[in-house]
């Protein structure tokens, strides 16, 4: 039956994957549009309860993962490439830095590069700290770089570094299901695999949808300050279809000449954003500030990434943890199998070593400059200007238009508001259509650049993810912010789970692949209790290196016997 669906549709996929999927993502769709205020209740008590009871786990598993990849990085895997041995990264380091931002990152530091530091400028996250003071302004960057550096692409950068390591050097296809072959075995290619797979392709759905939800906000806040266009559910659902259309485009043009462009575009645009800031505000106090941010940040991070709000300084405190800091970590967490798959894709040939560390330092470094610069700056006009963003921002709680709040501070507020705008729309599109082409590999096994997909597939992905999207906004009867918090806080939770699993399962295949160390071999001293006894075995040569050769035995030396010729080739 779904082989013959999928054959009338003309698509090459798997049928079973794709179908349960598409199906599961239409009846929420559906089922929001009919009981949308139930929907949104039933959303709201999960994730409360899951907020509530399991905030520490969310906080404490990040930081884990952190440890776990600078341990992965350290160890004696780092030096083992993500491909063939000897094989060459395929994109060049700055190609690849831009490719990272087309994963989405650039729709987080448009949205919430203002935000986040004012709010927590205007409200302190621990309390005890008089709000609006120098004091607020080091911890609000604190906790706004504890939420975008390191952990944020810590939870990229663990699938990301899985899918690498079982799609090009165990050659298993492009699947969640994949990185679980050192615990499931051929499992994963039938009903537990398949599972598998489509729970991370709907989760991977919602998380993105989530993220075009925020930038469709954010839009539609830009187009009230540019052309007075109201910001309303409808308004949203129409830029939704408009930039999905341009997603669609693009996904259909392919990784080169589609992805990969705008995504240059649009680092550069947003480069040109960050030193018009820097040029025409107070550069001096921004320059200063961002240094002293990254020192906040060290400093702080060792705290921050275990804290769990155990002694609320009041009431109000109590839950801000909840509804900042776990949030993000379950709305990343559920976009992380697009996101890791996408930049195992564009990663190929890098050592573990050259991979775990280019992830997280390249991006966390541009992350604290533009988070400094406009953090720096909105303080500046608080303190020293004419103030209004926490009005704006925390009173009125335009979070969307913060950064159009921001720049009309700033000359040629209009112009470069506009192209603040079309900067978001091209986060948002690379977004969409990169996530698109991750999710038809996903659910096809098959690698887009080998064997590329009939194009209607993978913008059938675009569509569901658009819809999904202005389900959210319009459907559910809540605020649009609101109802996108609460369902990616209850859907995050087993993408959880599967990162514990997943350090395991990563751990257990390359060391079976590496094979065991050869013994370490040391020269070996007589009695040095003279000066003379200690001459003679100072002088006395190092041994060779005794133990197992560095070759791969043939299949005929490798009968299954043991064998003292079989080791690492890395080693």
């Amino acid at each position: 039956m779904s082989e013959r669906i999928t054959r009338a549709l003309k698509l090459r996929t798997d049928p079973g994957v794709f179908l349960a999927t598409v199906g599961i993502v239409l009846a929420f769709v559906i089922i929001t549009f009919v009981a949308g205020d139930q929907v949104g209740s039933l959303f709201g008590a999960a994730s409360g309860w899951i907020m509530t009871n399991l905030g520490w786990f969310y906080i404490s598993g990040v930081s884990i993962f952190l440890l776990f990849l600078l341990w992965i990085a350290m160890s004696r895997f780092g030096h083992v490439r993500l491909g063939a041995d000897g094989e060459e990264p395929e994109h060049s380091t700055a190609a690849w830095f831009g490719m990272l931002f087309a994963a989405g990152i650039g729709t987080i530091l448009m949205f919430w590069g203002v935000a986040e530091p004012i709010s927590h400028f205007a409200t302190p996250p621990r309390g005890g700290v008089e709000a609006g003071s120098t004091e607020a302004a080091q911890e609000a960057m604190a906790f706004t770089l504890y939420h975008f550096g390191l952990h944020t692409w810590t939870i990229f950068a663990l699938p990301a570094l899985a899918f690498a390591y079982f799609i090009y050097k165990r050659k298993m296809p492009p699947r969640v299901s994949s990185i679980f072959a050192p615990v499931l075995g051929n499992r994963v290619y039938g009903p537990i695999g398949k599972t598998i797979d489509i729970v991370a392709l709907v989760g991977t759905i919602f998380g993105v949808a989530t993220s075009v939800g925020l930038g469709t906000l954010q839009i539609n806040a830009g187009l009230n300050e540019l052309f007075g266009i109201a910001v309303s559910p409808l308004v949203q659902v129409a830029v939704i279809v408009v930039v999905t259309t341009i997603a669609c485009i693009s996904v259909a043009a392919g990784l080169d000449k589609g992805i990969k462009r705008l995504s240059t575009i649009n680092i550069t645009l947003a480069i040109a954003l960050l030193v018009f800031i820097v040029v025409t505000g107070p550069t001096l106090f921004l320059l200063k500030g961002t240094v002293e941010t990254f020192g906040v940040y060290a400093s702080t991070l060792p705290e921050l990434a275990f804290w769990n709000n155990v002694f609320p300084a009041s009431d109000d405190l109590a839950t801000w943890q909840n509804t900042w800091t776990v949030f993000y970590w379950a709305w990343t967490i559920t976009w992380s199998p697009f996101v890791g798959i996408f930049i195992a894709r564009i990663s190929r040939g890098r050592t573990i070593r050259q991979f775990v560390f280019g992830v997280l330092v390249l991006p966390v470094a541009f992350s604290i400059i533009w988070f400094g610069v406009f953090g720096m700056a909105s303080f500046d006009i608080e303190l020293n200007g004419p103030g209004g963003l926490v009005e704006a921002v925390v009173d009125d709680g335009d979070i969307p238009g913060a950064l159009f709040a921001f720049l009309s501070n700033y000359p040629l507020a209009t112009l470069v508001s506009g192209i603040a705008v079309l900067i978001v729309v091209i986060f948002f599109t690379t977004s969409v259509d990169s996530a698109a082409m991750v999710v038809d590999m996903m659910a096809s096994g098959e690698d887009d650049t080998v064997s590329p997909s009939p194009i209607h597939q993978r913008i059938i992905w675009g569509v569901l993810m658009g819809a999904v999207a202005a389900t959210l906004l319009a459907g559910t009867g809540t605020g649009g912010l609101t109802a996108l918090q609460e369902v990616i806080t209850v859907i995050g939770l087993p993408f959880f789970v599967m990162g514990f699993v997943m350090m395991y399962s990563l751990v257990k295949g390359i060391s079976a692949d590496l094979g065991e160390r050869p013994p370490t071999v040391t020269r070996q001293w007589d009695r040095a209790y003279s000066p003379e006894e200690f001459e003679k075995n100072e002088t006395t040569p190092s041994p060779e290196p005794i133990g197992p050769l560095h070759r791969i035995p043939s299949e005929e030396e490798d009968d299954g016997a043991p064998n003292p010729l079989r080791t690492s080739d890395s080693d």
